[in-house]
């Protein structure tokens, strides 16, 4: 189960403000029109991505023309393989065999093309994180010097989706996105290993871009397809808007909820809007988030958005262990700790499937937003409704927490109705009310309470 359980941000040096949240239901994407390349034989994409669906084929980059069917695309398929797919008209084909399904992280992808190389090994290039892949289930290698129809003037190009039909949108999120022109780069000219941590961390790129190349840093709320290369080469935006301008980046890791670990008994739950919301359909449910801790003040709020109430039943609002040591289907109301807000019954904590206690003076309905600050180094949680606090429960006699690892998570339990809830770790889909942490990061719906920070891997690397 991806799962971040301390921080996997690189410490120091270059720093990546802004990503764009792409959701495949509302079709979302950036295109634009190919002008007079400098070379149809040499490029590289490199852009920075966070998943947030798995088994769904998602378009990074593509380019190529709706009407005769020509196309290349870079993209993660429905079985989590990297993919480099051409259709223009000769057919090659990258498949990577590792396959690419951890939610809780961000991966640096490169794709460097030059087909003037004597080694057909040479002419099509995948990596990363900074790592060459070099086993394929499937490669096909265009042949020396081929020139590439769809890079031609007036082809699309297109960010999010493939390019021959509105298909294999995109889920997730993209930063520091480049496309270099002429030059089959390597990734150290995009990233480089940090020295203290080991992990792989952008840098800023410093070389030349070719008539085609852009830089997309989606700085600019109201303009997210503007081009900061230089070339002006700027993007038609569609569908999206300046709430999916978000602080979740390569550098600063924001906690979201898990589709690894979204399971049920029965009914399904989808997430949507980069992992911000889920809908449920029926069932016993349960989603979790993908960054937990055991220590440190931790800040996030829920909203209820539809059919909160099922009858005797509803949604759950909490966050429990995690991992969870009772059942292997970890429900809120059956873990070995947890604790939750029920829409009529108030607060409830749970020890190894059973209740322990049931708080009054918290109940909610559809449009109230759930604030829980959770203070880990003395285990007391604090409930807000509306930005009022309406329940304290100091939870540190139950002797079953200890130093546990201890993660934010929604459910719901089986009725006939569908429910939807919006999770806001800090960047958040739905409007929020511009209220951030004492350190600057997030935007919360309600003022974040003094000494409580939001779920990102720079508080966590600070206070966890």
């Amino acid at each position: 189960m991806p799962l971040i359980l301390a921080s996997n941000s690189a410490s120091g040096g270059y720093e990546v403000d802004n990503s764009l949240r792409f959701n495949s239901g509302s079709t979302d994407y950036l295109n634009r029109t190919q002008g007079t390349p400098t070379s149809n034989q040499k490029f590289t994409v490199s852009a920075w991505y966070k998943r947030t669906n798995l088994a769904t084929a998602g378009d990074i980059w593509s380019i190529g023309s709706n009407g005769d069917g020509l196309y290349v695309n870079l993209k993660m398929d429905g079985s989590d393989n990297l993919i480099f797919v051409g259709n223009d008209p000769l057919n090659y084909y990258l498949f990577s065999t590792v396959v690419y399904r951890d939610v809780s992280a961000w991966y640096h992808v490169v794709l460097a093309v030059d087909t003037t190389q004597a080694t057909n090994t040479n002419r099509m290039k995948l990596y990363i994180n900074g790592s060459e892949l070099t086993s394929y289930s499937t490669a096909t290698y265009p042949s020396q010097n081929y020139a590439f129809p769809s890079l031609a003037s007036g082809q699309l190009m297109f960010i999010g989706r493939r390019v021959s039909d509105n298909a294999e949108l995109l889920n997730g999120y993209l930063s520091e996105y480049y496309f270099i022109d002429g030059q089959q780069l390597t990734p150290s000219s995009f990233g480089e290993t940090d020295t203290t941590t080991g992990i792989w961390k952008p840098i800023s790129y410093t070389g030349s871009f070719g008539n085609n190349g852009f830089y997309l840093e989606f700085q600019n709320s109201g303009a997210l397809g503007t081009d900061s290369s230089g070339n002006g080469n700027t993007w038609t935006v569609n569908n999206l808007t300046s709430i999916d301008q978000t602080t979740d980046t390569c550098t600063n890791n924001w906690c979201t909820l898990n589709a690894v670990d979204n399971i049920a008994t029965s009914g399904s739950g989808t997430l949507t809007q980069g992992s911000t919301n889920v809908s449920y359909t029926g069932g016993n449910f349960n989603t979790n988030a993908t960054i937990a801790a055991n220590k440190g003040k931790w800040y996030w709020e829920t909203k209820s958005v539809a059919n909160t109430l099922q009858g005797f039943v509803g949604t759950r609002i909490g966050f429990q262990e995690i991992p969870n040591t009772y059942s292997s289907f970890n429900t809120l109301e059956n873990a070995s700790f947890s604790m939750y807000v029920h829409p009529t019954a108030g607060v409830y904590s749970v020890v190894n499937g059973s209740n322990v206690s049931r708080g009054a003076g918290l109940t909610y309905a559809d449009g109230d937003i759930i604030g829980i600050a959770l203070d880990l180094d003395n285990n007391i949680s604090y409930w807000y409704k509306n930005g009022s606090l309406s329940v304290t429960y100091d939870f540190s006699a139950l002797s079953t927490i200890g130093a546990k690892n201890i993660v934010p998570a929604v459910g719901n339990a089986s009725g006939s109705a569908n429910p939807e809830l919006n999770v806001n770790f800090g960047n958040p889909s739905l409007a929020g009310g511009g209220y951030a942490d004492a350190d600057g990061f997030g935007n919360f719906g309600y003022a974040v309470p003094a000494g409580y920070f939001a779920l990102c891997t720079k508080n966590l690397a600070e206070y966890a």
